[in-house]
């Protein structure tokens, strides 16, 4: 009887050396994650800072001066549409926010909503659901999207009238 309870406390001891050492090794990785986000996170903003200085400079010298605040108009439905892959075709919705500069421009945005939609969807229709994937695809089509929109506006009003477009929402199933 005696070797029998011996037995148990051996099991109930390597039991619990195995939780300590399951809970230490939680532990130690929860510190090591926490200084690593402690010491890379700190060099973060003074990169971010020099690489929007460089973006300035060069967005200056060779773009024309934006007037106006930034306005962000959202168009009223979802684009929902579907492309054609490789293996499958896919449905795709889409919410779009466009950015214009300045009240007047928004005006001009609000008042040609159905040539916005229109483009957009042409836009949207002809891309490929196995591009659309991928993080580079999607940028793809939001700057294809913006010039074929600055195009219609220029063709339609006589000017450049979004600055941006922005997606809002993406899912592809």
């Amino acid at each position: 009887m005696a070797d029998n309870d011996l037995e148990i406390v051996d099991k109930g001891a390597s039991k619990k050396k195995l939780i300590f050492a399951a809970v230490g090794l939680v532990v130690l990785l929860g510190v090591a994650a926490a200084a690593y986000f402690f010491f890379m996170g700190g060099e973060e903003p003074a990169a971010q800072a020099e690489n929007a200085e460089v973006i300035a400079a060069t967005d200056t010298a060779s773009s024309p001066v934006v007037q106006g605040s930034a306005i962000y108009v959202q168009l009223p439905r979802p684009f929902v549409f579907n492309v054609a892959g490789a293996s499958r075709d896919r449905m795709v919705q889409i919410r779009v926010q466009l950015m214009v500069r300045g009240d007047a421009n928004q005006a001009l945005a609000l008042r040609h909503i159905p040539l916005i939609e229109g483009t957009l969807l042409s836009v949207f229709s002809a891309a490929n659901a196995d591009e659309l994937i991928s993080a580079t695809g999607k940028d793809e089509l939001k700057n294809k999207a913006l010039i074929d929109l600055q195009t219609a506006m220029l063709d339609v009003v006589g000017s450049v009238v979004i600055a941006e477009v922005l997606f809002t929402g993406f899912v592809m199933q």
